[in-house]
């Protein structure tokens, strides 16, 4: 029996796309160029990482690539025509991926699963980050060591670097960043909820649409904006402009958005905080424009092309490429950014982000084609 086990399509163990044997088919496709990328992290990460997969392509069209990530991630990834194979990372893909050789590994997560499993599985070329004997994360190859001395060093990486992520990624494959936009495919059911959620609210193409999303991720707390910001902006943002203002939140914000809807009089459309990841991100693909914190939704929002009001404080607002979209406004405390999980100032660095600033970026991003203001 002829086994061509190079060909894209082999399954082994059920009948391939073609339903064929590999003897004298007519669509035999070898993988040519097998690549992996680890990469696991934050949903947000792993999203803001996709843009690499066209300078990949781009190099290596006759390629087979195989992403690794974590389970919460898989949804970020699914039908992205780019990714030729997805495994969540488990005890079985590790095992698996052992046995397997490839023509390039790329990882890019400085954890010590990830950069072991990088180390142990077979490549001609890996970039990244590896784990070496003594158990410690060292650069794979040596455009990997900008990116990896950013870990190590605060003054570097908080004032000095003015490279976003994707530029810093791109340059770690020995690639030039080309402003390659975030892969994001909505399914048909997230495009019927999209439509529906439209629909059950009265909402047309015609309205401008404002989220705000109240909330970040738990990991750095101190990212989000203040209650009484978001409450001052609403009312300005009612008094002054015909819009609609979304309220946006998971479970965490089911108490923070109810602060903020009790203290104002506008009208508020609150979204929920019991919808689940992909009905989240339908929401989002709902509105025009975006008002959040360095967190998920910042992503989400980037990848669906909206306009973007981007609030910096703990984190490092020049990581983040906003595509000509967004504009960022960075708190000016001198601290910041510190990526601290713990703050002890009497005023935060996101308290002295004002409404009137993010009102003003609002302005300067909806052009008076879309919105117009009340009299």
């Amino acid at each position: 029996m002829e086994l061509k086990l190079d060909c894209k399509f082999y399954k082994g163990d059920k009948p391939c796309l073609h339903n064929r044997f590999c003897e004298n088919c007519p669509y035999y496709e070898p993988m040519g160029k097998r690549i992996l990328i680890i990469k696991l992290g934050s949903i947000g990460d792993v999203l803001r990482t996709t843009p690499l997969l066209y300078g990949i392509k781009n190099k290596y069209p006759e390629s087979h690539i195989t992403w690794l990530t974590n389970s919460e991630s898989v949804l970020m990834l699914e039908g992205n025509n780019l990714i030729d194979r997805l495994l969540v990372y488990n005890l079985d893909s590790a095992l698996r991926l052992q046995v397997e050789e490839f023509g390039i590994v790329i990882n890019l997560d400085k954890e010590k699963n990830a950069a072991s499993l990088a180390e142990l599985i077979k490549a001609k070329e890996k970039f990244g980050y590896g784990l070496n004997k003594e158990g410690n994360l060292y650069p794979l190859n040596r455009e990997a060591e900008y990116g990896f001395s950013l870990g190590l060093l605060d003054e570097l990486k908080f004032r000095v670097n003015k490279k976003s992520y994707q530029e810093i990624i791109f340059e770690t494959i020995g690639l030039a960043f080309g402003n390659e936009e975030y892969i994001l495919n909505l399914d048909k059911s997230q495009k019927n909820f999209r439509d529906n959620f439209l629909n059950k609210r009265s909402l047309n193409k015609n309205d401008f649409k404002i989220g705000l999303n109240t909330g970040c991720g738990l990991v750095f707390p101190y990212k989000k904006w203040t209650e009484s910001g978001f409450t001052e902006l609403i009312d300005i943002l009612d008094r002054k402009l015909n819009v609609k203002i979304l309220l946006l939140g998971g479970a965490n914000e089911e108490m923070r958005n109810k602060e903020i809807l009790s203290k104002t009089t506008a009208k508020i459309l609150d979204t929920g905080h019991n919808n689940n990841l992909k009905e989240f991100i339908a929401i989002v693909d709902c509105c025009d424009l975006i008002v959040t914190a360095d967190t998920l939704a910042l992503h989400l929002a980037i990848a669906l092309k909206k306009k973007v009001v981007a609030l910096f404080g703990p984190t490092c607002a020049q990581e983040i490429e906003l595509y000509g979209r967004g504009i960022k406004i960075i708190s000016q405390k001198k601290c910041a950014p510190c990526y601290k999980k713990e703050c002890f100032e009497e005023n935060t660095c996101m308290d002295l982000i004002t409404p009137q600033e993010v009102f003003s970026a609002i302005e300067r991003l909806a052009t008076y084609t879309e919105v117009s203001e009340k009299l």
